[in-house]
């Protein structure tokens, strides 16, 4: 417990109480006890973020796995979980992190400092570091120092997150993160009600809308399709016009194959023509760039032109094997394809 960090973005209340205002739950926490995300503690009146600096997963990813597909192209990202969630999703599949308690769970993390991430990037070839597996949102101490650290060493930043945010912790963070890529998990009060257990589906857009416009944020957009829950045509085209009219028609979404798993272990694997339907949705809506995503081979992973309809970058599940562009230009026909490959400051 002594070398547990003080937690920022918190409120005195009465009695030793605090409120924690890194996520929209704004946890009221009482003496001993700890938010829903189990990652910030209550000790003698004081939050403490226990899970500082505190991972479970390190791993040298290829930046199409979180999926980003739009930003820095064929390079390597280091990426970093630890454990616990402010989310309770029935389908995790990181369950055995995400559903973690913290607390009991220290004992099985190490320790990674930030003065060491740059090194560790450049020992494993990655030009950047992303904090992935479990939600960042409730790192939100460590990320800040960490993306802070990388930028002075030209590594790029990236959140894979659920986007629930509080306005103040987004302000302070985002503008040290290079890529903000969220998980829109449906687009209705009750479905993020029945799937993340959370009453009010306004703040992940608003953070993703915001990490955009106000902080240059490059911004993705991730929606797992589950059969029965979220697959219909007003569900996906109301994402899809939401994407066109909130963050642009150039903005990335990702349609990806469900999987069965947890308490959504009776549905099966998304068919590949919910996912082809949705890639047709998105397009009729005005989308240029949709992908289909963990159905590996597939035309539905690759970057065409808008304008020209080239093929700009060919892949094959997370390898990038063919590249036709400029900078952020196409190469035949010169169309803005919006590719991110610098970094703020």
């Amino acid at each position: 417990m002594t070398d547990w960090h003080v937690a920022m973005l918190q409120e005195e209340l009465d009695e030793g109480t605090v409120r924690c205002h890194v996520c929209p739950r704004l946890c009221r926490v009482a003496p001993g006890k700890s938010g829903v995300c189990r990652a910030r503690v209550n000790r003698d009146g004081v939050l403490y973020a226990i899970t500082y600096g505190r991972v479970c997963s390190v791993a040298a990813d290829p930046i199409e796995k979180k999926p980003l597909y739009h930003f820095f192209p064929g390079t390597k990202v280091l990426s970093l979980g630890s454990v616990g969630c402010n989310f309770a999703c029935r389908h995790c599949q990181n369950w055995q992190i995400a559903h973690a308690d913290p607390s009991e769970a220290t004992r099985d993390l190490r320790d990674l400092p930030v003065r060491n991430l740059a090194v560790l990037a450049a020992n494993n070839a990655c030009q950047g570091v992303a904090w992935t597996y479990n939600e960042p949102t409730i790192w939100f101490e460590y990320i800040l120092d960490g993306a802070q650290a990388a930028h002075e060493h030209g590594l790029y930043t990236v959140m894979v997150t659920n986007g629930y945010i509080t306005e103040d912790a987004l302000a302070m963070l985002a503008p040290h993160i290079d890529a903000y890529r969220v998980d829109v998990k449906g687009f209705s009060n009750a479905q993020y009600k029945e799937l993340c257990r959370i009453p009010d589906m306004r703040p992940v857009l608003e953070s993703a809308e915001r990490a955009k416009a106000a902080y240059g944020c490059h911004v993705e957009i991730v929606t797992n399709v589950i059969p029965t829950f979220n697959d219909d045509d007003t569900t996906l085209r109301g994402i899809a016009t939401w994407i066109v009219e909130r963050l642009g028609p150039e903005t990335p979404w990702h349609v990806t194959r469900f999987m069965p798993y947890l308490e959504f272990s009776h549905l099966p694997p998304t068919p590949l023509s919910s996912l082809e339907r949705a890639i047709t949705i998105g397009h009729d809506a005005g989308l240029q760039f949709v992908y289909i995503g963990n159905v590996p081979r597939h035309d539905g992973e690759n970057t065409i032109c808008p304008r020209c309809r080239r093929l700009l970058v060919r892949r094959t599940g997370y390898a990038v094997e063919d590249v036709a562009l400029r900078g952020t230009f196409c190469a035949m026909c010169g169309q803005n394809v919006n590719v991110r490959t610098t970094i703020k400051g």
